[in-house]
Order: structure tokens, then sequence, then C-alpha cells
């Protein structure tokens, strides 16, 4: 059909006038010629009844075309190598690399022998590193060829932002316009016992919004906070199941906790990031503010507390910016200002922020490996929290100080909760999965059930164990 369509335009056009039709298209301009050509086309396109905007472009580099790719990042063939340092060269290697490129993205920093570290290798340099890996003699695995494949199937699982929210569930990832929405449809559901609170805006104009469970005005509190690190996925679906538990189980042990505490949790503090993942990039890590050509501060490196002094950067490029002064950033003042007003107001003696990956249960401080005044009865809790998990479902989660669990850091939010609000029960968790994950932070939808079971089991140990040590007397 095409081909009559524009044998039909040929010939309509002033251009074709046998027999010299050749001999003009041969003395002709070249550009006139293309012209011309991009008219017989359009002219093809109208008489077949085709909208120019259906996603073929006239104009080479017309982003206003319907059928352009969306601005979305893409990891077609990016590989993630897990690497295990054997000798201080190989480290100083690869703290070099991490430097130099950002065609590396590195989950952690290399620091120590024995060290595992997994690392996302953009496909142009797959090359380079497969041959720096066997100069240099670094023992490896390559655990996924391709990260794009995950990121399909997970944006696969995203149910679309218009569903209802009635629909919310924990076999799907859902925007921050949904979660929002069912927040308030439990506050109509349950007006006595869910108030919706919002912290007010972030960086670009996102509320940042959450609820209190209210049992007994009385009651201490515990504090729940969610999505620092936008790609995590699974601690906002996390936050909404433990919210849904408390209000909905039939468990005798859960109605306890619901009658006995009062519960704050903000599913997203870091909104602008976490609609970024969803719309643009998703392994974006940082909030959305702007710094000349690059945009984003890691939200928990950028707490007033020991700020960027160890295991963050001074560089707006890198994933880990701890910002350009300490608690610059709004989404951190918010918080700040939130749990400043409200500690002792609410009585708030817990605090728990909910991150993946690793499966680690974590608390103060990441910045020293000096041990806070109850360390003992934190790594106690910890590790009755882990027993619990691994009875539940036989996962292993390691509890420990952040600095001698995970890596050093500096500038978080649970050593600010813990040090300057003086909340004493703050952990940090790393959800599913495990250190070696295949998957990084790109969790499937299937995992989120059991995972946010898993953590909410964590919470409650604690909680307990604390209790019976009098902390919330």
């Amino acid at each position: 059909m095409w081909t009559r369509l524009i044998a039909i335009a040929i010939t309509s056009s002033p251009l074709f006038s046998p027999p010299l039709a050749r001999n003009k298209i041969i003395n002709m301009p070249a550009a006139w010629i293309g012209t011309q050509w991009l008219v017989i086309l359009c002219v093809a396109m109208a008489a077949s009844g085709t909208n120019l905007d259906s996603g073929i472009c006239p104009v080479a580099g017309d982003s206003g075309c319907r059928g352009n790719p969306p601005d979305q990042a893409r990891y077609d063939n990016y590989r993630i190598y897990n690497v295990e340092f054997e000798n201080q060269e190989q480290i100083e290697l690869f703290q070099k690399l991490e430097e130099q490129s950002d065609s590396l993205t590195f989950i952690g920093h290399a620091r120590e022998i024995g060290q595992k570290l997994s690392i996302l290798v953009a496909a142009h340099r797959v090359a380079d590193i497969a041959d720096l890996l066997k100069t240099y003699k670094v023992k490896h695995r390559v655990l996924t060829y391709n990260f794009q494949e995950k990121i399909d199937r997970n944006l696969a699982e995203v149910q679309p932002e218009s569903i209802d929210a009635s629909q919310l569930d924990w076999q799907h990832f859902f925007h921050l316009k949904t979660i929002y929405e069912w927040l308030h449809k439990m506050a109509e559901k349950y007006p006595n016992r869910v108030t919706v609170l919002d912290m007010g805006s972030s960086t670009q104009g996102n509320a940042i919004k959450g609820v209190k469970l209210t049992s007994n005005a009385n009651n201490k509190a515990i504090f729940i906070e969610s999505g620092i690190h936008a790609r995590e996925w699974i601690s906002p679906a996390a936050a909404t199941y433990i919210i849904n538990q408390l209000l909905t189980s039939q468990d005798p042990k859960v109605q306890q906790l619901a009658q006995n505490y009062n519960w704050i949790i903000f599913p997203s503090v870091n909104p602008d990031g976490y609609k970024y993942t969803f719309e643009h990039d998703r392994m974006w890590r940082k909030n959305r503010q702007l710094f000349g050509t690059c945009r984003g501060v890691d939200l928990n490196r950028n707490y007033p507390d020991h700020w960027n002094s160890t295991g963050s950067s001074s560089d707006p490029t890198r994933y880990d910016y701890a910002g350009p002064s300490a608690g610059s950033e709004l989404e951190t003042k918010r918080l700040i200002d939130f749990i400043r007003a409200n500690a002792d107001k609410e009585q708030i003696k817990t605090y728990i922020a909910l991150h993946s990956y690793s499966q680690m249960l974590m608390f103060p401080y990441g910045y020293t490996k000096e041990r806070v005044s109850n360390y003992d009865d934190l790594q106690e809790f910890g590790k009755k929290a882990s027993a619990a998990i691994k009875a539940e479902s036989g996962r292993d989660y390691v509890s420990g100080s952040l600095f001698e669990t995970i890596y050093p850091s500096s500038g978080g939010s649970m050593d600010w909760a813990h040090s300057e609000a003086g909340i004493p029960i703050a952990y940090t968790f790393e959800l599913r999965g495990p250190p070696d994950s295949q998957d990084l932070f790109i969790l499937p939808a299937v995992e989120i059930q059991p995972t946010a079971s898993e953590a909410f089991t964590a919470i409650r140990t604690i909680v307990e164990a604390a209790a019976e040590k009098g902390y919330y007397k």
C-alpha cells in the first residue's frame, strides 16, 4: 500500500513531469530534493489517514513527536560483578576505578582484604573490567549479564498510577500518589485510630506524608522512616505492610503491639527521588537537589551528626554525596524538625530506618567503632530479631553496629536520632536480598510480602525485648 501511495504522491508532484523528471531531479540541490521527498512522504501519509504524531517524526530530534523513547535511563547488557579482594594492590585498583569512572556503580567502597563488593558495570566497560580482573587476578563472579532485564521485569510489576488506592496490595509496587491516597483511605476507614501526617514539602514540592496510629494518647511511640534511598522500593512497601498489619491483623501479639504503642510511619521521606525512579532512572538513590550540571544529595549522609567524617563524599556527582553542609537538604530539615517537635511530646522511644539490601539489623554508630552506652542491649535485641526471622523464613540476617556490620558511614538519620534526639532504641534494617544478591535493589514483587513480614517480625521482637528491659516505662 505504501508503495502505491508514494507513487501517487510522486506523480502528483511538480517534480514529476515525464520525460524531463529525471533530468530535473538529477540537477536539483540535494537538500531541496530531501525537502521534496519529505513533502511526498507527508502527502502519502495523509492519503492513508496516518497521523503525523503516531510515532514517525518528520524532523530528526523533535522531542515533541509521539512514539519517541521515554527519557529513561537504560542498563542494557550492564553486568553485576561480585569481586573479592585478596591484597592491598587490588583494593587500591578498585579505589582508583571508583574515583575515575562514572560507568561503574559501586555498592559500597573498596576498603579491606577479604571484602566482597558488588559493582554494576556499564556495557561499554565490560571488556576493560574483564581485562583488569584477569590481569590483577581478582577473584570474582558475574551475578547477572543484563541488568535491564531485571528492571524491565520490575517495572512490569508496578500498578498504574491511576489505580484505585483501595487495591493497594503486597504483590505489586505502587507509585507515590497511590501510596498517599491509600494512607488517606486508611484514615477514612479507621478515623479513631489513624491520622495522616504531613512533614511539609520536599525540594521539588512533593508532600512528605505519613500516618500516626493511636490507641492511647499516653502510649510510648515507635517511629519508622522508609524510602530515604529512592531505589529501595521494598522499603515503602514494607512500611505500608506494617501499617496494614497493625490495623487489620487478628494475631493477638500484633493486636497487643497496636494497642500498647503508638506508631508513626512515613513510607517515603525522599518523595522526589522515589518518583524519579519510576519515571526516569530505576537506580536513582539521592534526592533531586540541583548542583549545576548534576543533582542529588544522599539524604542518609546529610544529618548533622559527625557529618561527612567518613563513608561519604564531598563530590556532588557521587552517590553518597553528603551535601554542601550538615542538614542542608529540605527533606533532612523536615524530618529533624518533626522529631524535635515530637520526640518528647509523643514519647518516641524507638527509631527504625528501613533500607535494602544485605539482610542486616544494625544499630549506632555508623561513623566510629566506639560503642553506644546501651550497645549490649541493642546487640541482644538485634540477635533475638535475627533468630526470629530465621525461625520464620530461614533467612539469615546479621546484627551488629552499623560500623562493624556493613561499612563506615557518617551523617545517617539513625545516628542522629539516637545521639541528638535521644531515642534509645535505634536501628537501620537492610532487608532482602543477601549481600551478593543478583537483583541488587531490584527485588521482585513476589518477595514483597515475605520481606515485609520479616521486617515486622524483627520490629516486633525488638520492641518486646526492649519492653522487658524497661525501655518503655
